[in-house]
């Protein structure tokens, strides 16, 4: 066991039972043209998260990590997207529409890929899923749990929207979360603080607030063993 330093306290963990998962760093949440573009946004904040995520996945796989990627989109049918969320709101192109770098958040498309600085590794898993949360409608449990994860380093975006919900789905799985401030963003800076806020409030209701730094402090300089 180890402690990294976190609010609302240090935290003990298991680094042979954590797994860092990265959550929808993709070029339609990140890049002109995409879906987070089209919904009135600047998506130029989420790219401060994008330096820290990359230091912390570097040293993930240098620690022999277990490291997970998700990617929010759905099927080119469009039988998974709920007419709710199709039909939500007033962007300016909607899900499954033409865009610059394909139909908006269709798997397969350029823009649902991941971003080439955070691109998975042979070996890293990709969870696509169809919601906010990474595990609805994933086999995002059952991975971990044959790893025997019992611990989640958690970067990605939004803070707010899939980070908070992933974290909050993952605690009621009995995980324990920790989420690397630094290597999160939003759209909405002040949505970025209350995610956080709301996380560790409580006695860490939901989880640990900390970052990239006091990660890296802790990770180990050889590779540990993770078996399934």
């Amino acid at each position: 066991m180890v402690i990294i330093k976190a609010e609302p306290e240090p935290l003990p963990i298991d680094l042979a039972r954590t797994a860092l998962i990265i959550i929808d760093m993709q070029r339609d949440f990140l890049e002109p043209g995409g879906f987070g573009e089209t919904l009135g946004n600047d998506v130029s904040l989420l790219a401060r998260a994008v330096g820290p995520c990359r230091k912390v996945l570097d040293a993930a796989r240098a620690a022999g990590m277990l490291i997970i990627h998700t990617r929010e989109g759905h099927r080119p049918d469009l039988t998974d997207a709920p007419i709710a969320k199709v039909e939500r709101g007033k962007p300016s192109m909607r899900i499954g529409a033409p865009g610059p770098m394909g139909r908006i958040l269709i798997r397969g498309e350029a823009g649902h890929d991941i971003i080439p600085e955070l691109y998975p590794v042979h070996g890293e898993p990709v969870i696509d899923k169809p919601g906010k949360g990474a595990f609805y409608a994933t086999d995002l449990d059952a991975l971990l749990r044959n790893f025997g994860i019992q611990y989640l380093l958690v970067c990605g975006v939004t803070t707010e929207v899939c980070v908070n919900t992933s974290v909050r789905e993952a605690n009621d799985r009995g995980y324990r979360c920790v989420v690397l401030a630094d290597c999160c963003a939003s759209y909405f800076p002040e949505f970025h603080e209350m995610g956080l806020a709301m996380i560790k409030a409580q006695g860490a209701i939901f989880g640990w607030v900390s970052s990239a730094q006091h990660l890296l402090e802790i990770l180990p300089a050889q590779k540990m063993v993770l078996t399934a």
